[in-house]
Order: C-alpha cells, then sequence, then structure tokens
C-alpha cells in the first residue's frame, strides 16, 4: 500500500463564529472529573469509508474536498472545542481545553492505491493499513491537540475520513454527533445552514458539579496510573501503549437481527433469572466475551474482567442535556472472576446475567463512587489475565453521516486490540450489530471459528 500526503491543511472555525474568541483573548472550557480519566489513554481512531465511483481526482480535489473543508469550517462554529487543546495552567488545578484565535483542526489530505474495497470490507485487514487513514494526534507534556482528520482519496472508488480524537474530550456520543453534524452541513450546500437541535451541542460545564472533590481524586488515579511520582506534575502525555505487530489484523464480526433474537431466546430458556435486560448490547457483548475468554484458553481458574461504560446523561440529578459536549460515561464490570465460568455451556447466560445485573444497576450509582469505580477498573490491568471492555455501543447511528454523497459504506474504529471490542449497529438491518476485533491473525481465526460456531447451536 502506497500513501501520497498531498495537503496538509488547517481548518479553522467560520470567522463569524463565537463572539467570545477575538485576537485578544481565548475559550477555556475546564475538564470534569468524567474527562479527566481519559487524560491517560492514547486516541481514540475511527475510519470511515464512502464509496464514490466518480471520484476521479479532479473530481474529488475541484468538488469534494472544497466541500467538506468548508462544511467543517461552518460547524465547527458550533464545535469550538475540537479546534483546540487540552493545557494545563500552572495556575488551575486540574487541566482545560483552551481555543484561542486562529486555532484550527489539522486536516492530512492523502491519495492511496490501496484496495478500496478490501479495506472497507468485513473481513481480516491488517491493521498497519488502516493506520495509514489516520491523522497523527500531537501529544506532550504540555500539551494534547484534542482532534485531527485525514480525508483520502482512493481515485475512481471512493474516499476515507480518518479521525483521531484524545478521549478527555468528547466521549463515543460525542464523536458521533459531530460527525453527523459535520454532514448535515455539507449536504445542505448552503453557508447559512443552521443544526437541527439533535446536532446542537451544549458545551455548558457548569452544568456538573464537583461538590465532593471528586476532580483531585480523579487526577490521582491519573498519576498513579501513569506511575508518575514527581510531586505536583502536570504531564499530558499518556501511557506507553503497544504498537500491533505486522500480524495483527481488524475483523468485523456480524449478528443479525435473527441472531440476536435467537440468543436472547436461548437465555430465556435457560436462565432461571426471568426479570433479566436483556438487550441486543447486553446479548450481543456477553456472546463476544464468552468467545474471547473461550479462545484465550488456559487454566480455568485464572482471573477475568470485564467492563463497560454507560452514557448517563439521563441518569443524572437533574439530567443533562442528550447533546451535551463531553464525557458523561459511568464504568461498571465485573472482575477477578474465574475464566472457567464463562467457558461451558452455560457461560454466555453467566455472562449476560452479569451483564444484565450491571445495566440495571447504572441507574442506582451515585456520581460520588466513580472515582472508586475507575480505580477498581484500573487496578485490575494487572492483575486479571484477561480483560475485556467495549467501544461503543448499538445506539450511536455510526452510519448516519451522509455528506451527500450516500452514507458510509463501512466504519471501524481502530483503536482496539485484544479483548477491547468495537460495537455499532449494523449498516442495512434494524436491529442488527457490527462488532470489531483486533488481535493476531492466528487468534483471530479462533474467535471466528467460535463466534461462527456458536451461532450455529439450536
Amino acid at each position: 500500500m502506497t500513501l501520497h500526503v498531498t495537503e496538509l491543511a488547517r481548518v479553522t472555525p467560520a470567522p463569524d463564529s463565537v463572539p467570545v474568541l477575538n485576537s485578544a483573548n481565548s475559550l477555556s472550557i475546564p475538564l470534569t472529573f468524567f474527562d479527566l480519566p481519559w487524560l491517560i489513554f492514547h486516541p481514540v481512531e475511527r475510519v470511515t469509508f464512502y464509496r464514490l465511483t466518480e471520484s476521479t481526482r479532479e473530481h474529488f480535489h475541484s468538488v469534494i474536498l472544497p466541500k467538506l473543508k468548508l462544511s467543517l469550517s461552518l460547524v465547527l462554529r458550533s464545535y469550538l472545542p475540537l479546534a483546540g487543546r487540552i493545557v494545563w495552567d500552572p495556575t488551575e488545578p486540574k487541566p482545560s481545553i483552551v481555543v484561542s484565535p486562529n486555532d484550527a483542526v489539522s486536516v492530512t489530505i492523502a491519495e492511496s492505491d490501496a484496495d478500496f474495497s478490501f479495506l472497507s470490507g468485513y473481513g481480516q485487514r491488517p491493521v498497519s493499513e488502516l493506520k495509514n487513514l489516520l491523522p497523527e494526534l500531537p501529544v506532550s507534556d504540555a500539551s494534547a491537540t484534542a482532534y485531527a482528520l485525514q480525508i483520502t482519496l482512493f481515485p475512481n472508488k471512493g474516499f476515507s475520513i480518518g479521525v483521531a480524537a484524545h478521549h478527555a474530550v468528547l466521549d463515543g456520543k460525542t464523536t458521533s454527533m459531530f460527525l453527523k453534524a459535520w454532514a448535515h452541513v455539507c449536504k445542505q450546500e448552503n453557508s447559512y445552514v443552521s443544526l437541527p437541535e439533535t446536532l446542537t451541542p451544549c458545551l455548558d460545564r457548569s452544568l456538573i458539579k464537583d461538590q465532593t472533590g471528586l476532580d483531585e481524586q480523579m487526577i490521582e488515579i491519573v498519576r498513579s496510573m501513569k506511575n508518575d511520582k514527581t510531586k505536583g506534575s502536570r504531564s499530558l502525555s499518556p501511557i506507553l501503549a503497544q504498537e500491533p505487530g505486522h500480524d495483527v489484523v481488524l475483523a468485523t464480526l456480524v449478528l443479525s437481527r435473527d441472531d440476536v433474537e435467537r440468543l436472547r431466546e436461548r437465555v430465556k430458556t435457560e436462565s432461571k433469572n426471568q426479570s433479566l435486560h436483556l438487550s441486543t448490547f447486553v446479548i450481543s457483548y456477553a456472546y463476544v466475551w464468552t468467545c474471547l475468554v473461550k479462545a484465550r484458553g488456559g487454566d480455568g481458574e485464572r482471573l477475568v474482567s470485564f467492563l463497560f461504560s454507560g452514557d448517563i446523561r439521563e441518569r443524572l440529578d437533574p439530567p443533562l442535556p442528550a447533546t451535551y459536549f463531553g464525557n458523561c460515561i459511568f464504568p461498571a464490570g465485573s472482575y477477578n472472576r474465574k475464566a472457567a465460568a464463562f467457558e461451558g455451556e452455560d457461560g454466555f447466560v453467566a455472562a449476560v446475567e452479569i451483564l444484565s445485573d450491571l445495566v440495571k444497576g447504572l441507574s442506582s450509582r451515585k456520581i460520588e463512587t466513580i472515582a472508586e469505580e475507575f480505580k477498581i477498573g484500573f487496578d485490575c490491568l494487572g492483575v486479571t489475565s484477561q480483560f475485556g471492555s467495549v467501544a461503543g455501543s448499538t445506539r450511536m447511528g455510526v452510519y448516519q453521516s451522509d455528506f451527500g454523497w450516500g452514507k458510509p459504506v463501512k466504519t471501524d474504529v481502530v483503536s482496539i486490540q485484544g479483548e477491547v471490542i468495537s460495537m455499532g449497529e449494523r449498516r442495512d438491518e434494524s436491529g442488527g450489530v457490527e462488532i470489531g476485533i483486533c488481535m493476531k491473525r492466528t487468534d483471530m481465526d479462533i474467535v471466528l471459528t467460535l463466534f461462527n460456531g456458536g451461532l450455529l447451536q439450536k
């Protein structure tokens, strides 16, 4: 695969954007205790493919690219934090997102000779090739860029939009909302288009109040995770992450609506608990988790843990607007259980029962416990032999970003690996699920055999 970078652009918010930004001042948005835990993680990366056979070089550079750039500039008027960066002022107790005059979103423009149909497919694809479609997101001790984009042309085939986003700035729901807002503006072909209420972000951080010292607790957790013993350290560098090898592939597993329903009926038949929360998310995650545990094999006494993060905007008292910009997710997990609990014939049902309790318990979780919940999860990373988590959900509308050339043919979260999976709705079937898995090819073959074989059980 050859990638040729043709332009390094900077797209600034449209000049008539926000009066708070002028040549003399900046916009500063403090991070909340929901944001702070994500300071230690590397960017969330997603690549979305759009098929467009008329995408010749001339058409791309004269029509498609100008529309994408203009609409990006226009939509950034409402999503100003994405043009900024995270900094930690020495006089402030916690970091903030700072947007200064002339700040911009970096957009890399590239061209690839790779097989568009292969990379945008569902089979096993080298992660190294997908990574080529993603931008760099500069992060240092002193500053962390919020957001970056890469638009890659596949001549006469289509193009991709690669996103790298700092998780401390926004969560998955906000990321999805922004892409849909950008697509909405681009499709309208009107510089004066306004965003619908459902795509207009709420930037008011005063809605989240720290009344029990959660900010300080989260900062201490971050420092301990980074093993940063420097007193008063304000480093924004993430923890070291292992780069995937050349033998690491990403595949998308699919559960049809009928698959989900058959698995749901199996739980109803085999579980003694008849009041379970049997959402598509619970069914799908439980099924994949048991496949991953079985694929790893080994001693049944080994300890395994898995968790997810639930959106709690509407669960707070008072609830936050559904369009709140930032992180508002609460971790819920099951820790240090024996692998044998998920390896037998009743392992899937056991996982469903655990996840059902966790999801139902989100409504009763008190915000005061969020630091403790994060700490428990982080502490288990060094103890458990297998740690699973999930990025995304089946309710984010990841295929709803139509820029005017049709909805995506495929979208993948690339920043996953091992037992960290991604989840989203199926492109062409309501009630179905797409599950992204990234691991060594030999391990993937085992997971796929277990996944497909389990669906054949009656």
